[in-house]
């Protein structure tokens, strides 16, 4: 008689999914605008939290630059993309996606502190931004997901050429080593935090 063993898989469905990473990069979002609405009404005290380069006492404030921005359109420039390319990350999972999250704003921010011209603040999401662009676009190869692979070029022909002019050092104003750090440190998310496939269970005879 043979007897065979199955492993039963439990979790999210599809539409809880969705619903879990739209909220989640909806109170995100929120978050963004509500501490810049904070940061008006405080006389930008905030902006003492971006990053200074080469300071020791400028560790502290990787995490926190990341949900800073000077000014509302700043905010508003990154909210779009920060949805999208978020949602779509996180519907492999929340608790994946908080951790490639947390890594690319460590790596990005660490990337800033060593590598910015002297004097200057950086802060905003858009590390983070180009950081979930790069895992998205190399995620579905890593994991041999064909939906995540159409997925990651689908958005590297929508926003491609943005990314490209985004890493230029040719802009001034702009953090392209903030834009150059998150992007790398994507790409490398998706191999830390890449999906192992379970092997086939061997059948069991008796």
């Amino acid at each position: 008689m043979a007897d065979t063993t199955r492993s039963g898989s439990t979790g999210r469905t599809g539409a809880e999914r969705v619903k879990a990473a739209a909220a989640l990069m909806g109170a995100w979002v929120a978050l963004l605008w509500l501490l810049e609405a904070v940061d008006l009404v405080t006389g930008h005290a905030l902006d003492a939290y971006g990053i200074s380069p080469r300071e020791a006492v400028e560790l502290r404030d990787l995490v926190p630059a990341a949900f800073l921005h000077f000014g509302f359109g700043h905010v508003a420039a990154n909210t779009v993309p920060l949805l999208v390319f978020g949602f779509l990350a996180a519907l492999g999972g929340i608790r994946r996606f908080l951790a490639v999250a947390a890594l690319i704003v460590v790596v990005d921010g660490l990337g800033v502190w060593l590598v910015s011209p002297a004097h200057s603040v950086t802060a905003g999401a858009s590390g983070l931004i180009f950081g979930l662009f790069g895992y998205l676009l190399v995620r579905g190869f890593v994991d041999r997901k064909p939906i995540d692979i159409v997925v990651g070029l689908l958005i590297g022909a929508i926003w491609g050429s943005t990314v490209l002019l985004g890493v230029s050092p040719t802009q001034s104003g702009v953090s392209w080593q903030g834009h150059l750090f998150g992007l790398l440190a994507g790409v490398a998310a998706a191999f830390v935090f890449r999906r192992h496939r379970p092997r086939a269970a061997a059948p069991l005879t008796v």
